[in-house]
């Protein structure tokens, strides 16, 4: 997915108000593009605005790789709270999946 010009801009200016601890308006979204003599149209930031409102960006960023695929137990372990009882909950469901998924129960192994 490629984004363009204004997508970029939105994203570094966001990105720039929330590390300076600024709220993400679509006001200071304009006005850092305008010092940066970047032209987009002007719904863009109200769209990124309005898409970030109420979302902690700085957390999104830090949690990035806490994904199911990215190691799993470590990023649950860390986060604490409801993340831990959801992984748990994940591995009993793994656990009950596997017998089913056994073809040497129903005489079809491959070495038996």
């Amino acid at each position: 997915m490629a984004l363009n010009k204004a997508e970029l801009a939105c994203v570094y200016s966001a990105l720039i108000l929330v590390d300076d601890d600024v709220a993400v308006t679509d006001e200071k979204i304009s006005t850092i593009l305008k010092a940066a003599n970047v032209e987009i149209e002007p719904y863009w930031p109200g769209l990124f605005a309005k898409a970030l409102e109420g979302i902690n960006v700085k957390d999104l960023i830090t949690n990035i790789g806490s994904g199911v695929g990215s190691g799993g137990a470590a990023p649950a372990a860390a986060a604490g709270g409801a993340a831990a009882p959801a992984a748990a909950e994940k591995k009993e469901e793994k656990k009950e999946e596997e017998p089913e998924e056994s073809d040497d129960d129903l005489g079809f192994g491959l070495f038996g």
